[in-house]
């Protein structure tokens, strides 16, 4: 062997063996770190609870008063639909509660009219009966002194028909009186009606004016406008949706686990999440939901190697206090790994250790 020949091999060598260094050195940085036992790991995304911002009735929309990623607080106001409309069905209604007001007023003096005219009914009757019972007494004497022949008998036969007519009036007096009764019941009725028209006409204001407090769209909790749907000038369907709300104080990540970690994870045990946009911080969780069935089976489970294959959703809750001491830097959609105790006496390790808490 020459000794360029030698000098090429060696060269050879050492460029392997620098490879070789190398690449143990990165393998050393890269490979992942091993868990303590009592401790399971999962990758997700954080989420939150989202929320669409709706048009309750139809209409166009005015104007919107927030951008897309915006925080906004419970209650705020948010849109304007446009209320012309309303305001016209709004006039046409006080109209008809003014005319039905009126309604109810001449009811009432019709029921006072019906009432005079039965006292004066009533005065009749009580004329024709005191008129009937004066020609009932003149008819006994005419019939005492017909008998002793003191008087004609034509006499007596004038004062029985004078009895019959005034017997007649009384109850044409009565008949008159029935009659102003009915009239006073149906002008009752007609109070009744026209007051059941004022309280229907009311429901309709409020109805309206309901729907023009609608046409404020308000946020329906706190969080960030995700994004608009809709842009002003557009006309809405009802219930369409005019932008997204993501309320930041209900944050989670959901991930999943194999069924021999989610059979021993329990609702309330502690989670550790570190996103991969901040591996610096460590965010503290609890377990709020485990899947009750797995998430994908393969087609035929005969195995323990195949059982092992059955994955569980988990979701994990963030703090809802710390959310909202850190609204300004809280951002969904961002993956990271989700850490969870399933063994109360296993120790977190010193990089899960320390979780923030502000």
């Amino acid at each position: 062997m020459t000794q360029a020949t030698r000098k090429t091999w060696l060269i050879r060598a050492g460029i392997a063996a620098v490879s070789i260094a190398l690449g143990v050195i990165l393998w050393s940085a890269l490979k992942p770190s091993t868990l303590p036992e009592g401790i399971v790991s999962g990758n997700g995304r954080l989420e939150a609870v989202e929320i669409d911002i709706s048009a309750r009735t139809p209409g166009r929309l005015r104007d919107i008063l927030v951008d897309e990623g915006e925080l906004v607080k419970a209650g705020q106001i948010v849109a304007h639909m446009d209320v012309d409309t309303l305001n016209a069905q709004l006039a046409e209604a006080q109209a008809q509660l003014a005319q039905a007001l009126n309604s109810v007023q001449i009811a009432q003096t019709q029921v006072g009219q019906r009432e005079s005219e039965r006292a004066a009914a009533l005065a009749i009757v009580r004329q024709r009966q005191a008129e009937l019972n004066a020609a009932r007494k003149r008819l006994m004497r005419s019939e005492t002194l017909a008998r002793e022949g003191a008087t004609a008998v034509q006499e007596r036969d004038d004062d029985q028909a004078q009895v019959e007519g005034a017997a007649a009036t009384v109850e044409a007096a009565r008949a008159q009186l029935a009659s102003v009764d009915a009239g006073i019941a149906a002008a009752r009725s007609q109070i009744i009606g026209a007051r059941s028209n004022v309280d229907a006409v009311h429901a309709t204001i409020e109805r309206i004016r309901a729907d023009i407090r609608d046409s404020e769209l308000r946020a329906p909790r706190g969080g960030r406008i995700q994004y608009r749907v809709a842009q002003p000038g557009e006309v809405i369907a009802g219930g369409g949706r005019v932008m997204n709300l993501v309320d930041l104080s209900d944050v989670y990540m959901t991930f999943f686990l194999p069924e021999t970690a989610a059979g021993r994870v329990g609702l309330g045990s502690e989670v550790r999440l570190v996103l991969d946009a901040a591996p610096q911080y460590v965010i503290p969780a609890k377990i709020s939901f485990v899947a009750d069935v797995a998430q994908f089976t393969p087609k035929t489970v005969e195995t323990e190697s195949e059982r092992q294959k059955l994955m569980f959703r988990v979701r994990a809750r963030i703090d809802p206090a710390l959310l909202r001491r850190n609204l300004a830097r809280v951002k969904t959609g961002l993956p990271g790994m989700a850490y969870v105790r399933i063994d109360p006496a296993a120790s977190w390790p010193d990089s899960l250790a320390r979780p923030v808490k502000e």
